[in-house]
């Protein structure tokens, strides 16, 4: 039994190979990048307006209308001192410009234009540059392509990107109890929800399981199982039979397949099951059965994974500490990850923390973690992980 930041260091400093490829502008979001960008011009590329107004030269209140400049358009005027043309947000200044007039603040006479305040050197008018300056670090190897970061990219005219390929997953789900939801439940049987769970955590989070399979508590039928999947997958996650009952053969079965053990079991709670393999360039994560037990792993272990095989430089859920809504008390022997809620900026424990259950976590949007047998009072800081 490995502890939780042991665990953690195992997973961090396994070696691994990413692959790149390129992909257009409107299929990265997600995607991690594989080299640093820089600027390939100043943005913007030239002086322009911050808005619809007027293009004036000198301080003055009132100045001669000499013509007009839209965006796009290539002007050869040159303003002279009392001169000003109209000009639409983003059009190129004139040269000579000395400052931008918003149109609310302007009267036409004729050719004349009058200002209901003098205006100040150099407003509403975007330098060039002003933003990143031509061979300037837009974003360092590994940065997670967001939406703003799409629209900066294209703004700096790429119509495709090198990003680090993400990992090809596959899920087995394993239990002789298990059936599918829609279909008609006995009484000793349970619909199947944890890969469903698992796969939509997965998307939550940008990646997505190629393959989901269903098998019965056989030895045999779970091997052959494993052995298929590890030959198409890059990660292959297991919920259930990992522990150490007459019908957990996951464990077996993997050694069996080739599987290295990197670590079997956590001191933490709710988890303790958890296993990590690798077979060369394959990765498994078997995770234990119970529902809350299985997300809560997924959570604090798979996803920082999967986010390394991406090249991001983002490893886990964001953690933050909030204040305690109410006193609490870790009453196990092994640090736990509880089911919680931030809101109104404090945490509340919800109710329901046995690991079989997940409608507390449904509801709330953290893992609260407390260290063994420890007590603490209303408003005392406990760190969160933000699952939500």
């Amino acid at each position: 039994m490995v502890s939780i930041d042991d665990a953690l260091k195992i997973i961090k400093d396994q070696s691994i190979e990413l692959k790149v490829e390129n992909r257009s502008l409107n299929e990265c979001l997600g995607y991690s990048i594989s080299k640093d960008i820089l600027a390939p011009f100043d943005m913007p590329s030239f002086d322009n307006s911050a808005m619809d107004g007027y293009a004036v030269c000198g301080i003055a209140t009132e100045y001669r209308i000499v013509g007009e400049i839209a965006a796009g358009d290539k002007s050869e005027i040159k303003l002279k001192r009392g001169e000003a043309v109209r000009i639409f947000t983003g059009a190129k200044v004139p040269e000579n410009t000395t400052a931008v007039m918003m149109q609310e603040k302007t009267k036409v006479e004729g050719d004349k234009l009058v200002l209901d305040e003098k205006p100040k050197e150099g407003q509403c008018i975007r330098r060039k540059g002003e933003e990143l300056e031509k061979d300037r670090l837009v974003f360092k190897k590994g940065y997670t392509i967001t939406p703003a970061g799409i629209g900066l990219i294209g703004g700096l005219g790429f119509a495709e990107i090198e990003v680090f390929m993400k990992p090809v997953i596959n899920l087995i789900t394993t239990g002789n109890e298990l059936i599918e939801p829609g279909k008609p439940k006995k009484e000793s049987q349970i619909y199947e929800s944890n890969s469903y769970a698992l796969a939509s955590a997965c998307e939550h989070f940008g990646y997505k399981c190629q393959a989901k399979k269903q098998i019965e508590d056989n030895f045999e039928a779970i091997k052959s199982g494993i052995e298929k999947s590890l030959e198409k997958t890059d990660v292959l996650i297991l919920s259930g039979g990992i522990s150490v009952g007459a019908y957990d053969f996951v464990k077996q079965a993997l050694e069996e397949n080739g599987v290295e053990e990197q670590f079997y079991k956590v001191f933490q709670k709710p988890g303790k099951p958890l296993y990590f393999g690798r077979k060369g360039n394959k990765f498994v994560f078997a995770l234990p059965g119970n529902p809350a037990s299985s997300l809560s792993c997924f959570y604090i272990y798979v996803l920082p994974f999967l986010q390394k095989l991406s090249g991001s430089v983002k490893l886990g859920l964001e953690r933050y500490s909030f204040p305690l809504a109410h006193d609490f008390e870790n009453k196990t022997k092994r640090p736990a990850f509880l089911k919680a809620k931030i809101q109104n900026a404090q945490v509340e424990v919800l109710d329901g923390q046995s690991s079989s259950m997940i409608r507390s976590m449904a509801l709330g949007n953290a893992l609260a973690f407390l260290d063994a047998e420890t007590a603490v009072k209303k408003g005392d800081l406990i760190e969160c992980f933000l699952i939500s």
